[in-house]
């Protein structure tokens, strides 16, 4: 049996409610609020409109008084000040107010975009996959045929995850297989994080008030189809974190702390006496000028430390934001309890210890202002911010990853717990280990990216060794979706989350495939040379597990290699033999697999016929209409080999055979 993805209903709302008719109630009231918030600050904005007319026009009959003015004049023009200030201060709570009430009605419009498949209505802020693609640094090409990151994909179904760091570990979890016992430990946090909508859209909407979530996560090298991207605060994070566990500048140069501190107390006092005639005005002008001179020589080496202690933008504010939601909170579950644990430093929250950074990094960003030169030299400010940031440094500095790795791997749990929520009929996998005979078996297995309406369940078993899926259908019927649907199922099962499925067994697994392939004009690439070129890759996956006895503490993993129509790019008696020779070699390495093909006649093969286990899709041809031949597709999976093929009928359908065309043994 399998588990289900929410173990306990916790204090949340739940109940019988769906997802959808949860996020819809909340949107409504969240709807409700943020357009009584807006009316509150629109009265607000008039209200101190009024009264800063009513000082304007006190003023001007201040000043255009020809005698002593009335005491009234005097009184009003105070009264209408402290009245504007006072509308101000609450102004600006109703303006937060209505933020939060703002954000809120976005977290519940994400959430039914996410429950709808409306990939366009969903932030782009998915993660993205790590700088080390493989062991090797080379590039995964499941990162791209399962479509695990981009527009349309899973990393886009899990974004939840606000900070960067949390973007990059769910990014890690998809890439890189944990192991069983880490899986089971992840499936446990997940199940109690599912029942947790509340805590959930706390966490995310701390960050998107903090400011976080803004932008696609994609690591040098690596974009969201695995062929390069843009930056999302990771190596900002990476160089915080060398900053915060390195050794401090300023602090290792106590002349320069206590020159930095006494500078500006003579050149106030030489000021004060030059204005007093005690002393020149040459005289009182040497700090000033020292002060210049000390910021102008050492300006680059105090500009690289204020870059790596910003996080990126307003980053630091996102994950102080972030953890504070998370203080003091006690989970039942082991994992999260270990995690929470963590995120502590000496009796402190981490929380507090990012709050007190955040704070300190606002105050030095005082340099950017417009009168920082005349701050700078009068009391040398920059020093002053490094000093309290490096103060930082040496007391919490060295716990910084440790807290930001447990938020990161809870924001990554908490992810794939929204995503158990959310799909109340998807289920946790039975994970096996390497001792059991690898087997990949799934009841009901359906796409994750499609919606409800639309996905099509399969019952589908890939192995034991020695044995391979021999998909075969006609055009369009459901093959390729077939071996993605594997492919992302194995993705989220292994990094802890529930599965698009009635029930699955999921031993430990390593994944190689070939579905989508490109040439290279560039590289001077063939479609066909290409295609090798993946093959190989495979061939090689299948050879290191083959090989390998062991991974890790847990033991090894088995591939499972999902090729659809390899080989496209030569004859098919050439096609066949390859294949053949390919197949035979990931059978003789022990790998298991599903292979999807249009060509019929390779089942016959004598090496193939002998381990495969055919399965199907197949067409309906419906009578010509008047727009020409019809075609439906179940996308039920069946047993045996198709028996037909459906080019025909899909030239006439657009209109390229006029003359019929149709479908038949091939």
């Amino acid at each position: 049996m399998t588990e289900r993805p929410a173990a306990k209903r916790g204090t949340d709302e739940r109940g019988a409610d769906d997802p959808g008719a949860t996020y819809r109630r909340r949107l409504d009231d969240a709807a409700a609020r943020e357009a009584a918030l807006a009316r509150r600050s629109r009265a607000f904005s008039w209200a101190r409109l009024a009264v800063a007319l009513v000082a304007i026009f006190l003023l001007l009959r201040l000043l255009l008084e020809a005698t002593a003015p009335p005491a009234w004049l005097f009184a009003g023009l105070v009264l209408a000040a402290v009245v504007f200030a006072a509308l101000a201060i609450v102004h600006g709570r109703v303006i937060a107010r209505h933020r939060r009430a703002q954000a809120r009605v976005t977290l519940q419009e994400q959430g039914l975009a996410r429950l709808e498949r409306r990939w366009g209505d969903l932030p782009a802020s998915p993660p993205s996959p790590p700088e080390a693609m493989t062991e090797s640094g080379s590039r995964r090409p499941e990162v791209r045929d399962l479509g695990l990151f981009g527009p349309v994909s899973l990393g886009r179904l899990l974004g939840t995850a606000r900070t960067a760091a949390g973007r990059r570990e769910l990014g890690r979890w998809l890439i890189v297989p944990a192991p069983p016992g880490e899986i089971r430990r992840r499936q446990g946090a997940v199940a109690e994080l599912a029942a947790e909508v509340d805590l959930r859209q706390e966490m995310e909407l701390a960050a998107l008030l903090a400011g976080g979530g803004a932008t696609v996560e994609a690591p040098a090298g690596v974009g969201a189809s695995g062929h390069g991207g843009d930056q999302d605060g990771s190596h900002d994070l990476d160089d915080f974190l060398s900053w915060a566990e390195g050794e401090p500048w300023l602090l290792r140069r106590p002349a320069l702390v206590w020159g930095s501190r006494l500078l500006p107390l003579v050149t106030v006092g030489l000021g004060l006496a030059a204005i007093g005639g005690l002393l020149p005005g040459s005289l009182a002008a040497l700090p000033p000028i020292a002060a210049l001179v000390l910021t102008w020589a050492l300006r680059e080496r105090t500009e690289a430390v204020f870059s790596r202690v910003a996080a990126g933008p307003g980053e630091l504010a996102t994950y102080a934001a972030t953890l504070e939601t998370l203080e003091g909170r006690t989970f039942s579950d082991a994992k999260l309890a270990e995690l929470a644990r963590r995120m502590t430093s000496d009796g402190t929250s981490a929380a507090r210890w990012m709050k007190r950074l955040a704070r300190r990094v606002e105050s030095a960003d005082a340099r950017h202002g417009s009168f920082h030169v005349f701050n700078q030299v009068l009391t040398l400010w920059d020093f002053h911010a490094l000093w309290a940031l490096e103060r930082w440094q040496v007391t919490a500095g060295r716990d910084a990853r440790r807290w930001l790795a447990a938020l990161a791997e809870l924001e990554a749990l908490a992810a794939l717990g929204a995503l158990a929520w959310e799909q109340p009929d998807w289920r946790f996998p039975r994970v096996t280990d390497a001792g059991a005979e690898p087997v990949l078996a799934a009841r009901g297995l359906g796409h994750p990216l499609l919606a409800d309406g639309v996905r099509v369940g399969n019952d589908v078993q890939v192995g034991p060794p020695g044995t391979v899926l021999l998909v075969t259908g006609s055009n369009m019927s459901g093959k390729s979706t077939l071996l993605r649907s594997l492919g992302t199922n194995v993705t989220l099962g292994q990094a802890g989350g529930p599965v698009c499925a009635d029930e699955m067994t999921l031993p430990p697994l390593t994944l190689g495939t070939s579905i989508l392939v490109e040439d290279s004009l560039a590289d001077g690439v063939s479609f066909f040379y290409a295609e090798l070129l993946r093959l190989k890759q495979v061939v090689d996956l299948a050879d290191a597990a083959g090989g390998d006895g062991g991974d890790g503490e847990e033991g090894g993993r088995t591939l499972l290699y999902l090729l659809d129509e390899v080989l496209r790019g030569t004859n098919s008696r050439e096609r066949q033999v390859a294949v053949v020779r390919v197949l035979s070699h990931l059978l003789e390495a022990g790998a298991i697999g599903a292979l999807s093909t249009h060509d019929l006649e390779l089942g016959a093969v004598p090496e193939v016929a002998r381990a495969a286990d055919p399965v199907h899709f197949r067409e309906t041809i419906h009578p010509p209409g008047g727009d020409g031949p019809r075609m439906s597709f179940d996308y039920r999976l069946r047993a045996g080999h198709a028996t037909t093929t459906n080019a025909l009928a899909l030239l006439a359908a657009v209109g390229l055979d006029p003359e019929g065309g149709g479908t038949g043994p091939e």
